[in-house]
């Protein structure tokens, strides 16, 4: 419990820190991974991001196999500030559970998480930034690397699980509401590089209590594709696993994306292994503000491009 207890005191003291999140242009999904971006979706933004998968896993010391599919899902809603973000993100799994000694089938299906939360941004690192003033005149001047890209953005995460009764993904006694924690950086490097980090706490108080980590990396070859791996480490009482995932996305339009993954662990206390194929779709109702002399020169920036980008036609029309 002294863990939880620093680990609140910590994200609490991080808040006190302003931010400034970022819209942008075209749609910012958290998949393929399932790691949460440290900026919000923009205010009056509402995005859905879906995708069912197949699996299967081999546990070889209790010699049983599970294989099914489910549906990862999220609900994204930006609130009143650009710093703010409302979500709601579950899993539904069904499978089958195959006891190879006996050879009788256990059928389960129910949601391996559903939780309701909100997200905010606590710290820029190019707010009132002075050095960073646009060179009009040089695009590499603009996006070449600058030590500032390793401070990263900040954002903290809090809310409410639900667990229904008698869950088969869940520790015996498992049912109600808890409490989750999490806190996310960002740095978005040159080159379209962008590497984020999630600390999670998870199910607080419960007897199946997890500490997760999340490293996610995303390379953007252009403005349409994109390829990404990502590491998440899980440790309770329950359940400890390694898991890797691998994949790629597809700018459809600018407000649409398709993606798909690879994930697969290392143990046999189970393998695992699954495929999964996705989509992220956005209404986008967001109205810039305009810009004065108090903002950054990465403000300014951000609003000149978008403005040229509203003037001609763009590859997402």
């Amino acid at each position: 419990m002294k863990s939880v207890k620093y680990f609140l005191i910590f994200l609490i003291f991080t808040c006190t820190q302003f931010a400034v999140a970022q819209y942008t242009e075209v749609i910012n999904s958290n998949r393929p991974g399932v790691s949460q971006s440290a900026f919000a979706v923009g205010p009056n933004v509402i995005q859905f991001e879906a995708g069912p998968y197949i699996f299967k896993e081999e546990h070889t010391p209790l010699n049983y196999d599970v294989s099914g599919f489910g549906v990862d899902f999220a609900a994204r809603y930006g609130l009143l500030f650009e710093e703010l973000e409302l979500n709601i993100q579950g899993n539904y799994q069904n499978d089958t559970k195959t006891f190879n000694a006996s050879g009788m089938d256990q059928k389960r299906g129910n949601f391996k998480n559903l939780t309701i939360g909100a997200k905010y941004m606590v710290y820029d690192p190019y707010r009132k930034s002075a050095e960073e003033k646009p060179n009009l005149y040089s695009w590499k001047a603009n996006h070449q690397f600058k030590w500032k890209s390793l401070i990263p953005a900040v954002a903290i995460y809090a809310g409410a699980n639900f667990d229904t009764e008698d869950n088969p993904y869940t520790a015996p006694g498992i049912e109600g509401f808890s409490p989750k924690v999490a806190l996310i950086s960002q740095n978005n490097f040159s080159g379209g590089w962008v590497f984020v980090i999630n600390l999670i706490k998870d199910r607080i108080g419960t007897d199946q209590s997890d500490f997760q980590y999340i490293l996610t990396l995303t390379h953007s070859f252009n403005p349409k594709w994109a390829v990404f791996g990502e590491t998440q480490g899980i440790k309770s009482d329950f359940y400890a696993d390694n898991l890797f995932r691998f994949g790629g996305a597809y700018l459809w339009s600018k407000n649409f994306q398709l993606d798909t993954a690879l994930t697969f662990n290392t143990k046999d206390t189970p393998s695992v292994f699954g495929v999964n194929f996705g989509m992220s779709y956005r209404l986008d109702f967001h109205q810039d503000k305009e810009i004065d002399n108090g903002n950054s020169a990465q403000d300014e920036l951000r609003l000149q491009e978008r403005r040229i980008q509203k003037k001609k036609e763009t590859d997402f029309n």
